[in-house]
């Protein structure tokens, strides 16, 4: 969530609105010295390695907002995000890789504030901040990944809300309803314009689903993804008026170490006029065991350490961690224009989808259409329609087993206006049956598009088509 917030900065400074309308804003930033004292430090990478913590501060946020998003609540003053953001030696790419809080770690022996001394102990990965603030923080998650950290930001959740309602809100897709009784979250599947306040329980909410934490850093990276689209895509780095309100917003709840202020965000952002979505690629560490109990500390998740120590490797050696695609080449100029709609969102993969289709009119070639159709847009269809025994159909007609009701719903999605009939005991196999009322296919696509070993999205894979 708070990635958003810094990643912005670089992002927007690559307009080249000029140093002189973002210099003044460094006395803005808080400081904070998480390096201090730190010894036998990893080897350092090819690259930038940031690390962005957020906290859940709300000092600054009107009693009626706290209402409103159900923000009422003390602040624990600990870290509920984790992001470690590479940014890549080129100034060309980003990955970011999400550490789940309740992750286990071990604290290393320190001393604290109060002189009072600490062996080595386990704990939650956000504990850490708690215990002995950024210095720990920082010392504890270089231990856990092996990298060396060369930058830290922290943000909270004013910075956070003023930053979305200040470029005009962010959109949203989503496959299926979200709805958290604890966050106050309540979106039907679609696509959704979020002003601060509802973006902050979108990139907040555990409770919608079995996923809890794990899909709420999910939602986090498709928030920033779609973040960085606006950005970069509503004039806001060529306007220096609309600039210097944004990049004020971003800074007003930072903290960072002293040498990271506006001035070397600027130099980050002056290498990047080139990014996008596209620019940037998603994961969280993997995982390899979930609720293990821990004594004194509750239940964490482990890593699995043979997956993210590679994963950590292509960090260090500043590789990206799926494949990216090139930039588009030169189109001639008697070129038919590209498709600008990629496909809906739907919350099953088409290529997952069984289809067998049939034709219910008269009309020759019917099924054949609507079985080319389909598999044009990814279903596995059978590629033999067959003729209905019903040839009156006057609209198009999804038959699916209710076990595979998700794959249904995505199925007609594809098929706008078709009717939904559950049948028991049809099995995976989804049957169509093309009514008089077919027109096309609506193109239709995975809610996300997983690559590499690492379950990794490019920001361009979850924006709203």
């Amino acid at each position: 969530m708070r990635l958003a917030t810094t990643l912005s900065v670089l992002v927007l400074g690559a307009g080249g609105v000029g140093h002189a309308v973002v210099t003044s804003l460094d006395g803005g930033i808080g400081r904070v010295d998480p390096f201090r004292d730190m010894k036998n430090r990893p080897q350092g990478s090819r690259g930038t390695n940031i690390l962005l913590v957020g906290t859940d501060g709300r000092d600054k946020i009107t009693s009626e907002e706290k209402r409103k998003y159900r923000l009422g609540g003390a602040p624990c003053h600990c870290t509920d995000t984790i992001m470690m953001v590479h940014v890549s030696a080129e100034r060309d790419r980003v990955s970011v890789v999400s550490l789940p809080r309740d992750s286990y770690a071990e604290v290393p022996e320190h001393t604290d504030e109060a002189g009072q001394h600490h062996v080595k102990h386990p704990v939650k990965l956000n504990a850490a901040y708690a215990e002995g603030g950024p210095a720990l923080s920082v010392r504890t998650i270089e231990n856990a990944t092996g990298l060396k950290i060369d930058h830290y930001l922290e943000v909270d959740f004013t910075s956070f809300m003023k930053t979305v309602d200040v470029v005009g809100g962010v959109q949203i897709c989503t496959a299926r309803p979200l709805k958290d009784s604890f966050t106050g979250l309540d979106l039907t599947a679609g696509t959704h314009q979020l002003n601060g306040g509802e973006a902050l329980q979108y990139v907040r909410s555990r409770h919608t689903d079995g996923s809890a934490d794990l899909g709420r850093m999910q939602r986090q990276q498709r928030f920033l993804a779609a973040l960085i689209a606006k950005a970069t895509s509503n004039g806001v780095l060529l306007n220096p008026v609309k600039f210097r309100e944004v990049a004020s917003s971003l800074l007003s709840s930072v903290r960072a170490d002293e040498g990271f202020g506006v001035e070397e965000m600027l130099n980050f952002a002056s290498a990047m006029k080139g990014f996008s979505p596209s620019s940037s690629d998603f994961t969280t560490v993997p995982l390899g065991q979930l609720n293990i109990q821990v004594k004194g500390v509750g239940s964490t998740v482990k890593w699995d350490d043979a997956k993210a120590k590679k994963l950590f490797q292509l960090l260090r050696d500043d590789k990206p961690l799926a494949p990216h695609a090139p930039p588009p080449k030169a189109a001639p100029k008697d070129a038919k224009p590209p498709r600008k709609n990629p496909g809906s969102i739907v919350e099953v993969d088409p290529a997952r989808i069984k289809v067998q289709v049939y034709n219910g009119t008269r009309t020759d070639g019917l099924g054949q259409r609507v079985d080319d159709a389909l598999q044009a847009t990814g279903f596995k269809t059978t590629g033999s329609p067959r003729p209905s025994a019903n040839l009156a159909m006057r609209r198009t007609l999804i038959e699916y087993d209710p076990r595979w009701d998700r794959s249904a719903g995505s199925l007609a999605i594809a098929l706008p206006g078709s009717e939904l009939r559950p049948v028991k005991g049809l099995g995976a196999m989804m049957k169509v049956t093309a009514g008089a009322d077919f027109k096309d296919v609506v193109p239709v696509r995975a809610e996300e598009q997983p690559q590499g070993d690492f379950g990794t999205v490019t920001g361009d894979k979850v924006v709203c088509p």
